[in-house]
């Protein structure tokens, strides 16, 4: 008991917000890990042509690299050039850490980037062009010169980042890209989901002066752009096939049912990982449903 108690307080002690390694771990958004992760997994899961191919070096490889090294350098950008908004927002004192100027976080998170590059002579042009956008956008979201976060329209539409990595996953193993329309629903759906996160930060934003596509609409308009975003997610991969499109119905009903009841948009944002995450699980399924069954094709 005593060991247990002393294993549980050293483990309590590395990962304080105070350690490094603490730090970075929150830094890095551990519940929104899968965000990246995710969309490896299905890309890889519809793009091999066997159970055995889900365990290829390139798919295992990229699924970690998006687990965490790729988190640690999205999030860290965004919160290397954001020192000056983050001072207004209660999120960053109650669920995220703040950045102080810490040298030691900047090159951890350069060091994040450039781990990517490893995959460079690996991949297809078709993986390359995606890996090449994620880091692009993941940038220039955050950092001058676009700053796409802080520019009405493009903030939600370079949210499409989150998608890149399923493509990349998929282009490396299949030499070709998803179909047109699931990668116009999973853009969609990223763009819905940005704004939707970004409802609980109107006023935090409008007190640093930041204008995003929620603080032009106001909330209540934000719910039915992202209401839009998802039934146009819903209807491309319905094009792809029915099942994917029924489990996107989720999100415009829960939008609905945020809007016609007392649930505060603050609370309701945290349900957000689980509920995409159990989405993800449900593509997924559909897509091993397929393997096993012989039927992929």
């Amino acid at each position: 008991m005593r060991v247990s108690k002393l294993l549980s307080g050293i483990g309590s002690s590395l990962l304080s917000e105070s350690t490094r390694l603490g730090y970075l771990l929150r830094l890095s958004r551990p519940r929104f890990w899968f965000y990246l992760a995710g969309p490896v997994i299905v890309g890889v899961v519809y793009a091999v042509d066997a159970v055995s191919g889900l365990f290829q070096p390139i798919a295992l490889a990229l699924f970690f690299y998006f687990l965490v090294p790729a988190n640690v350098f999205l999030y860290g950008v965004n919160d290397i050039f954001d020192t000056n908004v983050d001072v207004h927002n209660e999120k960053k004192t109650e669920h995220e850490v703040r950045y102080e100027g810490s040298q030691f976080v900047v090159a951890v998170v350069f060091a994040c980037g450039l781990l990517g590059s490893v995959f460079v002579p690996f991949l297809p042009k078709e993986a390359l062009v995606s890996l090449v956008g994620f880091f692009a956008l993941a940038v220039e979201y955050s950092a001058p010169p676009f700053r796409f976060k802080t520019t009405p329209g493009l903030d939600s539409i370079s949210n499409g980042l989150y998608i890149l990595p399923g493509i990349t996953a998929y282009a490396a193993i299949e030499g070709a890209y998803p179909p047109i329309a699931a990668i116009i629903g999973g853009w969609f759906w990223t763009m819905g989901m940005h704004t939707f996160s970004a409802i609980p930060d109107i006023d935090p934003d409008r007190q640093a002066g930041i204008k995003t596509t929620a603080t032009v609409l106001g909330e209540r308009w934000t719910y039915i752009y992202c209401a839009a975003c998802w039934l146009a997610a819903l209807a491309a991969f319905a094009v792809v096939h029915p099942f994917f499109g029924a489990i996107l119905l989720v999100y415009p009903l829960l939008v609905f049912a945020i809007v016609r009841s007392a649930i505060d948009v603050n609370e309701a944002y945290w349900w957000y990982p689980a509920i995409n995450t159990l989405a993800g699980m449900v593509f997924t399924l559909g897509g091993l449903w397929l393997l096993l069954g012989g039927n992929h094709g």
